[in-house]
């Protein structure tokens, strides 16, 4: 019997879970290889000081923003998908539904293809095994996705942990290595980036995710709950991420975990990182592709969907995504965030903090305000030559709220919902 996970409709009060479930869940999602090369980047171009200031501004404004969008999510029962029909219209919500599923996807291909690459290398197999392990995999990663919420709490409950473990020995590994703390503060740069490429970069590595965890915060018990846990996955989770992979570029010079450990001589600790790294992070990441899905094709059959997603990816990753992550991680920080800023304005500024159940609205195909102010938001996001997604959060927020008062704003809106 297909398990639906609500992916057209309001997650009921008596289905909603506690702080360990969503935060564990979440942290799963965020504890992603890809966020480490990140770091790696970034770890050569700053001093300690400056690094450990950037790792945080970028992850507290990444934090602050999910924790927005959760908040709304668990007051509304709503994702993120389906708060885009209120504010983008039932056709107009599929533009939403194919830029976050597509950016997914990509996600899905990168990690697929990132399991093949490395396990050939690490257990030095021939190249011809590459694509039979990028495809096996690929597809495996979508069973926790296929049993839903359950599935990925129990894997999470269980991997989180085991990957805490690994990183902090990993660290102190690390620090003896470079003779101490003082020795690894010491280090200076050898590349350059401006802090607001740096910040991009970090906002960039999960600004998606971001966009897309309220598939889980709404599941959370109180808005409270959903702040919480989110801020723990997106602040914490991710900046450690950033970190560990910044520390083992300054180290190492190597940005992936799962090859510092390989390089402290861990190797089977090293496999075993990067199959619960990727599978937690891969579940959740096709489950996002599946509720995008259901709601671009208006259907309740998310395991086929999901499986669909999987296969698009699977090819994906066949074909070579894994050498674009650095350009995906700029166009994500550029073109995603301005959705979440529409989102906001609409659910505060038209519905004053409270949206109206789904299946009792007729819905206009398209809202002209809020696609207006996403295209502003996203303009303004490409241009801005500082901090392109905080830019196109406000720019897409403030366009909508103008919008919106303009008479023939509110004029044409109320046409198109008659």
């Amino acid at each position: 019997m297909e398990t639906t996970d609500y992916p057209l409709s309001e997650v009921p009060k008596d289905d909603r879970k506690g702080l360990v479930s969503t935060s564990i869940l979440l942290l799963g999602f965020t504890f992603f290889t890809a966020t480490m090369f990140a770091g790696g980047t970034i770890g050569t171009a700053f001093s300690f000081g400056e690094l450990l200031m950037v790792i945080t501004l970028g992850n507290l404004l990444l934090g602050l923003y999910a924790a927005a969008l959760a908040y709304i999510a668990c007051k509304s029962g709503l994702n993120s998908i389906l708060m885009g029909r209120f504010c983008f219209g039932e056709v107009g919500s599929k533009l939403s539904d194919l830029l976050l599923g597509f950016t997914q996807v990509g996600w899905y291909a990168w990690g697929a293809a990132t399991i093949g690459i490395v396990l050939v290398k690490t257990l030095s197999l021939p190249a011809w095994a590459e694509t039979p392990l990028i495809i096996g995999f690929g597809l495996g990663f979508c069973i926790t996705a296929m049993i839903g919420y359950r599935g990925m709490e129990i894997l999470s409950r269980f991997a989180v942990p085991v990957m805490m473990l690994f990183i902090v020995l990993s660290m102190y590994t690390g620090i003896s290595d470079i003779g101490g703390l003082t020795n690894l503060m010491s280090q200076e740069p050898t590349s350059s980036l401006s802090v607001a490429s740096a910040v991009t970069i970090i906002i960039g590595t999960f600004v998606s995710g971001g966009t897309q965890a309220t598939n889980w915060s709404r599941f959370a018990k109180s808005p409270k709950v959903a702040v919480i846990s989110t801020m723990v996955a997106f602040f914490f989770g991710n900046g450690l991420m950033v970190l560990t992979g910044a520390f083992g570029a300054l180290i190492y010079q190597q940005a992936d975990v799962v090859d510092v450990l390989l390089a402290q001589g861990f190797v089977t600790i090293a496999v075993l990182m990067l199959m619960l790294n990727l599978w937690t992070t891969q579940d959740n990441t096709i489950y996002n592709v599946a509720v995008a899905g259901c709601n671009l094709f208006r259907t309740e059959k998310r395991r086929t969907v999901t499986i669909v997603g999987g296969v698009i990816g699977t090819i994906l990753a066949v074909g070579g995504m894994y050498n674009f992550l650095i350009p995906f991680l700029v166009l994500l920080g550029t073109f995603i965030p301005p959705i979440g800023g529409v989102i906001m304005a609409d659910f505060w500024i038209k519905h004053k903090g409270e949206y109206p159940k789904l299946a009792e609205q007729t819905l206009p195909a398209f809202n002209w305000v809020g696609l207006t102010a996403y295209a502003i938001g996203s303009a303004a996001a490409f241009v801005s030559p500082t901090l392109p997604p905080v830019v196109g959060v406000l720019a897409a927020a403030l366009s909508y709220a103008i919008i919106f008062r303009l008479p023939m704003g509110v004029t044409n809106l109320s046409k198109a919902e008659s």
